[in-house]
């Protein structure tokens, strides 16, 4: 070769470049955006990205729903929170006072029956509080799953839209509640009585036997929590957003977390650990600085008026600041969960392509591509 010769590319030099292929069917393109090749990121219309959730995305988005729609998610759950707590007291204060009246009217040969009956009512208003408290959760439970979903699909619900998605579903999301609290406290109680059972039947050696079991038994009570409890935690998930009874939602759980036990755990237990970090940090000083603040009105522990009336408003602070942490804590550990349920789901189902495909077709005014979400008119 010469140096006058100039070195061309194999094939014909004035042979027509061919014009670039559109993406398959199924692959997202850009509203009004011109196809061209590689790779192109994932569409995020809402919340997260529409494709399998990485770690850090999922953890992010769990603090994101505070910020991107506080009105149905943080002021929900810290109204809510709020209504149980102050039904929860004005139940229990009155049946004390009750209790105390009956108690002090009444002659010294009525005071077992109106122990007995004391008891009994204070059975009573702990079952309601309970009750109160199962319902109150089951209902935040609900409307942060269907909110993660409706801001997966970049929309902004109002709490309305949201309680008419979710208020068909709390006696299902109610009912798993109990039912969870009732297999703790009897696998609990089964347990208990039989460590009881050893130690008074067995004598010394019974005594024993009692603490090896209790030791034993109680560490394998923890692994099987854990697993069960990993294995189950996206049933409120599946209640809420497919609608599925209790049975069907445990089956769906556990079909969703197969194969992603350790990450489903693992992200969990770091919610969890961080958001009782952070509470702890929050109101460690509250409870210090009223510590000091008591001792310094009332140094001698003489409880006057004063002292009373700073006692009150310091529990009224503490109790205001423990309601808007637990609001807050149920807003990210429920939206964490749900987070982890659309991506096990994108994982194995191909979830995703069924998001990009309503979201383009609801871009482009399309309305025949079917809601991804279901809400409550779906059969």
């Amino acid at each position: 070769m010469t140096d006058d010769q100039q070195w061309q590319a194999p094939g014909d030099p004035h042979e027509p470049v061919p014009p670039v292929q559109p993406p398959p069917s199924g692959y997202y393109v850009p509203p009004a955006a011109q196809p061209s090749p590689g790779w192109t990121p994932a569409p995020k219309p809402g919340l997260i990205p529409l494709r399998p959730i990485e770690f850090g995305t999922l953890l992010g988005a769990s603090f994101q729903l505070l910020r991107r729609n506080p009105k149905p998610t943080f002021g929900a759950s810290l109204l809510i929170q709020t209504i149980s707590t102050l039904l929860s007291i004005v139940i229990l204060g009155a049946i004390t006072f009750f209790a105390v009246s009956r108690a002090s009217s009444s002659s010294s040969a009525d005071l077992d029956l109106i122990g007995a009956g004391n008891v009994g009512l204070a059975i009573v208003g702990g079952l309601v509080t309970v009750a109160l408290s199962v319902v109150a959760s089951a209902m935040l439970q609900g409307i942060i799953v269907v909110e993660v979903t409706r801001q997966t699909l970049g929309e902004k619900s109002t709490f309305r839209q949201l309680w008419a998605r979710v208020k068909g579903r709390v006696p299902a999301l109610a009912g798993w509640s109990l039912l969870v609290g009732l297999a703790i406290t009897l696998a609990i109680g089964v347990l208990a009585g039989l460590i009881a059972l050893l130690a008074i039947t067995l004598g010394p050696v019974g005594v024993a036997l009692a603490v090896l079991v209790g030791i034993v038994g109680g560490l394998a009570l923890v692994a099987i929590f854990v697993w069960v409890g990993t294995k189950l935690s996206l049933v409120p998930s599946a209640i809420s957003i497919e609608r599925l009874g209790i049975g069907a939602a445990i089956r769906r759980s556990w079909s969703l977390t197969t194969g992603s036990f350790w990450r489903t755990f693992g992200i969990e237990l770091l919610v969890l650990v961080m958001l009782n970090f952070a509470s702890q940090v929050i109101s460690f000083p509250l409870s210090f600085v009223g510590g000091i603040v008591i001792g310094l009105v009332d140094p001698n522990g003489q409880m006057s008026g004063t002292t009373i009336v700073v006692v009150i408003l310091i529990g009224i602070v503490t109790v205001g600041l423990t309601l808007v942490i637990t609001a807050i804590t149920v807003v990210v550990q429920s939206g964490s969960t749900a987070l982890i349920y659309l991506d096990r789901r994108i994982r194995t189902e191909a979830l995703d392509l069924e998001l990009i495909s309503y979201t383009e077709a609801r871009h482009s005014g399309d309305n025949s591509v079917p809601d991804p979400f279901p809400g409550p008119t779906a059969v």
